[in-house]
């Protein structure tokens, strides 16, 4: 199988040409070792960040997952933060919900919020 990526992990946006056979894995086209990295994650196991918003007092508040989850579990990340609703004061950084994808990923607060 060969596939075609952009690389993500900087601007440069190194166009890569991702070539599995069996369990080998050779990426091409990287300038920097990011993008080979990115190149087999993206084909072995695809992930990402979460962003979104969780409901406040008459407010939305920006939030992000921790780390980057797995693609397949992004829309019930994003199903658990539509059923959130904060009753406590947040600053930058607090955790919203604790591992929501069952991988030890945290949602966290991308803005301060007074209750």
């Amino acid at each position: 199988m060969v596939r075609k990526l952009t690389c993500i992990e900087c601007p440069r946006g190194c166009q890569l040409t991702v070539t599995v056979d069996g369990d080998n894995i050779t990426v091409e086209g990287n300038t920097c070792p990011k993008g080979a990295a990115y190149g087999k994650n993206e084909v072995v196991c695809p992930v990402r960040i979460v962003t979104g918003t969780v409901r406040g007092n008459s407010v939305m508040i920006p939030c992000k997952t921790s780390k980057a989850v797995k693609k397949e579990k992004m829309f019930d990340v994003m199903d658990k933060m539509r059923k959130v609703f904060v009753k406590k004061s947040l600053s930058i950084g607090d955790v919203v919900i604790e591992n929501v994808d069952g991988d030890g990923t945290n949602v966290i607060a991308c803005a301060p919020y007074e209750a």
